[in-house]
């Protein structure tokens, strides 16, 4: 025991066994050592083996064996319920794809078990509502995919043809539509629709083979209405007259350019003065009730209204004295006019007719064929023709001469309200309650420009005499001024603070615009830059209508208040009109 305490380097007997007969020569060599005295106290005894204690702390490592590569076993014809082989270990075999799951059905195998179990309730439902999400997404895809057609006619003889109700209580186009959709997807999916549809495709050729059989001639219908003789006649007298028109017009303006002594711009000036020097010259009362229009004749020397009561009157200016009373129509007036040839005037009613008299009182015509209650009225520049817009969603054109319908112009979505004529005769502009307004080319009857700005409806509308321009005011409370060359708004005028009734331009020159309003006043608009020049208040309430004379010296104005106001410039210069071309 002292000699093992004293030479700790010395091998046990258990680690000598443990080092076996390759490391003989190791401890030989350890023998040779200068503890050579120690030797004969050891004596070579040879320890019978015992069991080798591993240490916690250094565990012996160990050379794992290769792996053993298996071969594949074929894939069993599995039944629709077959429950998987399971392993070594206890470890069950994943499928090798994804229908081997799906195959497996309601039944699972639990891993390290070889029994049966049932998935729970909530897993099963979970499941459902997968598959069913999966089949309405197919579905409408399947759906997307299908021509269905839009017209909703063909929508319901599709409908009927698939032996499916045409329509359901309360069902929109759209949703029927789509109703469709969903049934043609569904037959799809289950292979009927093709069949079915070919049937029925069938059955309407023999039936079209049918009925050509009886029909010895197919009836071929135009995509247009085709007009009357008159209206064509009607259109090349227009086509003739603003040809002759727009040379004089385009004329006058070249002249204007090129004259040195011509001075537009002081002649802007010197009009829009006198428009500012405006005021109030008459005030009458033109009737028991509210007066709803008013114009001048072609030389400024009458001026007619008309109002609620259903009654038109002629007074003598500029003092706006009666002379005579137009009596009948049945029901109020809406609106009256001058023809600018000759001494006639018109009016409008909500009786649905407009009647033609001259200055004498006497009814020369009557233009009947509206369905619903008239609004504005207009007469062509040639004093030809006459134009009227009502409430049943037209304007219509009638001959002066014989009072024949010339044209029934359809093109807005509401209530067609105000109109008038291109300067020159060739366009007619219509504004109505959709909040739109419409160029029409009278030549060819197409609408040839739709002026989309406001958002309320649209009662005024003018023509510049430059032939360019063209103001329209409605419910909106703006004015706007629409350049005709670039076809859209020019300016933007918040000229009111309430509805614009009506619109007029000065008619010679157009140097300024007038707008009367339902905030019981008129304003006069610079046409240069349309600046406000001045406003005329004095009415007591909504002005209906207005009018300004060929020289622009006088404005007149009516209103709800029963009120005739006559507005003139200054004594000096009411001897200095401007000159009438």
């Amino acid at each position: 025991m002292e000699v093992d305490e004293e030479n700790p380097g010395s091998t046990s007997p258990t680690e000598a066994s443990d080092l076996g007969p390759d490391s003989q020569t190791l401890v030989s060599s350890v023998h040779a050592t200068p503890l050579q005295p120690i030797q004969p106290i050891v004596p070579p005894v040879v320890v019978p083996p015992i069991a080798p204690v591993v240490p916690p702390i250094a565990p012996i490592p160990s050379i794992l064996p290769p792996p053993v590569i298996r071969p594949l076993a074929p894939l069993p014809v599995r039944p629709p319920v077959l429950r998987p082989p399971i392993l070594q270990n206890g470890e069950v075999r994943e499928s090798d794809s994804d229908s081997d799951n799906e195959d497996s059905g309601p039944t699972r195998t639990a891993p390290g078990t070889t029994g049966e179990y049932e998935i729970s309730e909530e897993s099963r439902l979970v499941r459902e509502r997968q598959e069913k999400a999966i089949q309405e997404l197919m579905m409408k895809r399947r759906a997307k995919a299908l021509a269905v057609p839009t017209n909703d006619m063909a929508v319901r003889t599709r409908l009927r043809k698939l032996g499916e109700p045409m329509t359901l209580f309360g069902e929109r186009e759209m949703e029927r539509r789509e109703r469709l959709r969903m049934i043609m997807a569904k037959l799809d999916a289950e292979g009927q629709l093709e069949k079915l549809m070919k049937a029925h495709e069938e059955e309407e050729a023999a039936a079209t083979a049918a009925k050509a059989d009886v029909e010895e001639e197919i009836i071929q219908y135009p995509f247009y209405t085709e007009g009357t003789k008159t209206l064509k006649d009607a259109r090349v007298d227009i086509a003739r007259y603003s040809l002759v028109q727009a040379a004089l017009r385009i004329r006058r303006e070249q002249r204007k350019r090129d004259d040195p002594d011509e001075d537009t711009d002081a002649e802007l000036d010197w009009a829009l003065g006198q428009a500012a020097n405006l005021v109030l010259d008459c005030s009458e009362i033109g009737d028991d009730r509210p007066l709803s229009g008013c114009s001048f004749s072609r030389d400024g020397e009458k001026l007619a209204t008309c109002s609620l009561s259903g009654v038109a009157k002629l007074w003598k200016m500029p003092n706006v004295e009666k002379e005579f009373t137009l009596n009948g129509h049945t029901e109020r007036a809406t609106d009256v006019t001058f023809s600018p040839v000759h001494d006639h005037l018109a009016t409008a009613s909500a009786d649905r007719t407009a009647r033609l008299w001259d200055t004498r009182g006497s009814l020369l015509r009557t233009f009947e064929g509206h369905l619903d209650r008239l609004a504005r009225i207009s007469f062509h520049p040639s004093g030809k023709y006459l134009g009227t817009t009502s409430f049943d969603k037209t304007w219509r054109l009638w001959d002066v001469e014989n009072g024949e319908e010339l044209l029934l112009q359809e093109g807005h979505s509401r209530s067609v309200y105000g109109l008038d004529f291109h300067r020159d005769g060739s366009l007619a502009a219509s504004c109505g309650l959709d909040a739109l307004a419409r160029v029409w080319d009278l030549r060819t009857g197409r609408s040839i420009l739709a002026l989309e700005g406001h958002v309320k409806p649209v009662l005024g509308i003018s023509f510049s005499p430059n032939g360019y321009h063209l103001a329209t005011g409605g419910e909106d409370n703006t004015c706007r001024v629409w350049d005709l060359r670039k076809r859209k708004t020019l300016y933007t005028i918040p000229a009111h603070s309430n509805l614009i009734s009506e619109v007029k331009f000065e008619p010679q020159e157009g140097y300024f615009l007038v707008t009367a309003s339902y905030d019981m006043t008129a304003k006069i608009w610079s046409a240069r830059d349309f600046k406000p020049v001045k406003t005329l208040a004095g009415h007591e309430s909504k002005v209906t209508s207005l009018d300004v004379t060929g020289d622009g010296r006088y404005i007149a104005t009516v209103s709800h208040d029963r009120k005739i106001k006559l507005w003139s410039s200054s004594s000096k210069e009411k001897e200095q009109g401007m000159d009438v071309d």
